[in-house]
């Protein structure tokens, strides 16, 4: 009896383990940071800030890790293209090896010039700034987190810079036509991803979903997506991932893109055509050729964030051991390598330890994925922010991934939609026959091609104008067959997380900034 009481005491104990083991490392990660910041960086209550600043870097590359990863592998996990831990494991390579090889040396002091330098008085209270700033930011990425939303770190550290600052030197600090901008990107940014991923799909409906022959038009079309990708891509990570070690024009950053889209399709057309002779004629076979392209999109899009957002990271820690160490403002910082390296292992154990289940919510929560799917929004990522870098327009690669999921999702709720109203408008035209004589039309109406289904509408209603329904009778019946593919509890939650991100970051950071100044001043 006794030894059966401790086996269930086991078993309701083992479910915290876990917790408990990814809670401790992470510690261990943070006292690690301040074993080292205190035996080689300056010593006094200069050193003993930068101490704490080099712990809250930690802690907000972690929470980096844990939340913004995602949008990059999810979409390839949901669609079961790569396991959980296989998209770790590449996102871990890709996003430590993107922040140390191509991260920079130099980090703008103040994020996207969200305030005004010259505006803050001196260089403690420009430490205590970008304290704040970092501890807001950090916090709320845990808590958004925990809560299962997928947020923009970006938009967090934009936040807690403004709170923050707007505390130190009031609201004419803040750069407010910046923040404007960043504000329209809530919108532009998921709208955006969302178009761009379902006109992907609806091409790769059109061109071989809906074919007869769909491993013929696979071979005629997937060499050519292949191929637009690997532009899309190498665009991308030349204007993006490289920018800090190689500067070229959108011109030049597409030429090349363009020959190494062309190298491609002549190198996997063969490849292609090979592979899908030995499919059968179904979506779920065709499907298995989207598996190596999204493998590689998922470790190039966590190179090119471990790039650009390790800065989100390092930035504000970077920016504080300039002002210890040179004891002014600047508004470009040199970022040490032990720096760097607190940024790279920190995300790179974030998404080890918490990554998970961002990465569940972005790829299989909110709407069902295969491989078309997934590369249709790892497609819209990058050409998304090619665009909008072109056109001066501050997005979120969280908000633009994300959107490409709910864009997926709504155009298939559409099309079912759609569907479903078409089956209803043939049984109407067929109203009175013989239910064999339709089930034989419906059969022949799913086998055939796009074209075929067309003439045979057209035949149908023509025959029998009279059945034709009004455009308000349309209307209820497109209500009616809706089916939801998206989930609207999850897009709410996402949504007014998205909304909240920077007035809570800043309220956070202003609070904090002004618990720093009291507890050091007084």
């Amino acid at each position: 009896m006794e030894f059966k009481n401790f086996r269930e005491i086991e078993k309701a104990t083992s479910i915290h383990r876990g917790e408990l083991f990814r809670l401790g490392t992470a510690l261990l990660f943070i006292v690690g940071i301040m074993l080292y910041a205190s035996q080689s960086l300056a010593s006094g209550p200069q050193g003993m800030l930068l101490i704490i600043a080099a712990m809250i870097g930690g802690y907000m590359a972690m929470n980096i890790g844990a939340n913004d990863v995602a949008n990059n592998v999810g979409p390839a996990v949901g669609s079961h293209a790569i396991t959980m831990t296989g998209a770790i494991i590449i996102a871990i390579i890709f996003e430590a090896g993107g922040a140390l090889i191509a991260g920079g040396d130099v980090v703008s002091t103040i994020k996207k010039g969200v305030i005004d330098p010259a505006m803050i008085a001196d260089s403690d209270t420009f430490i205590w700034l970008m304290m704040a700033a970092l501890l807001a930011a950090a916090i709320w990425l845990n808590i958004a987190t925990v809560a299962g939303a997928p947020v923009s770190t970006t938009h967090s550290i934009v936040g807690g810079v403004l709170g923050a600052g707007i505390a130190a030197g009031g609201w004419s600090i803040a750069n407010w036509p910046t923040m404007g901008k960043i504000a329209a990107s809530w919108v532009i940014s998921p709208v955006m991803g969302g178009l761009i991923a379902a006109g992907f799909l609806y091409l790769i409906k059109r061109t071989i979903v809906y074919r007869t022959d769909m491993v013929e038009a696979a071979k005629r079309v997937v060499p050519y997506l292949v191929s637009v990708m690997t532009w899309a891509f190498a665009t991308y990570l030349i204007l993006k991932g490289l920018k800090r070690l190689w500067k070229f024009s959108f011109l030049e950053a597409s030429g090349i893109g363009f020959i190494a889209a062309i190298i491609v399709f002549f190198a996997v057309r063969s490849v292609i055509a090979t592979s899908a002779d030995k499919l059968e004629n179904t979506r779920a076979s065709i499907n298995t050729l989207f598996v190596v392209p999204l493998v590689f999109a998922a470790a190039l899009l966590s190179f090119a964030h471990g790039a650009n957002d390790v800065a989100n990271a390092v930035g504000p820690l970077a920016a504080i051991y300039d002002a210890v160490i040179n004891g002014g403002v600047a508004s470009k910082a040199a970022i040490p390598m032990w720096v760097m390296m607190v940024g790279a292992i920190g995300i790179a154990l974030g998404l080890a330890l918490y990554g998970p289940k961002l990465i569940r919510t972005v790829g299989s929560e909110i709407t069902e994925l295969d491989q078309m799917r997934a590369f249709c929004i790892a497609m819209a990522a990058a050409i998304t922010v090619i665009i909008a870098s072109q056109l001066g327009l501050p997005v979120s690669s969280t908000h633009i991934a994300v959107g490409g999921v709910f864009g997926i999702g709504f155009l298939r709720e559409y099309l079912e939609a759609n569907w479903e109203r078409t089956l209803d408008e043939i049984r109407d035209h067929h109203d009175g026959e013989d239910s064999d004589a339709v089930d034989e039309f419906l059969d022949r109406y799913e086998a055939a091609s796009m074209h075929d289904k067309n003439i045979m509408l057209q035949a149908l209603k023509a025959r029998s104008a009279s059945a034709n329904l009004y455009k308000k009778e349309r209307k209820k019946l497109l209500r009616y067959y809706r089916k939801e593919l998206v989930k609207r509890s999850i897009l709410l939650k996402i949504a007014a997380a998205w909304l909240i991100t920077v007035p809570v970051a800043g309220v956070m950071a202003a609070l904090i900034y002004f618990m720093i100044r009291g507890m050091l001043v007084a």
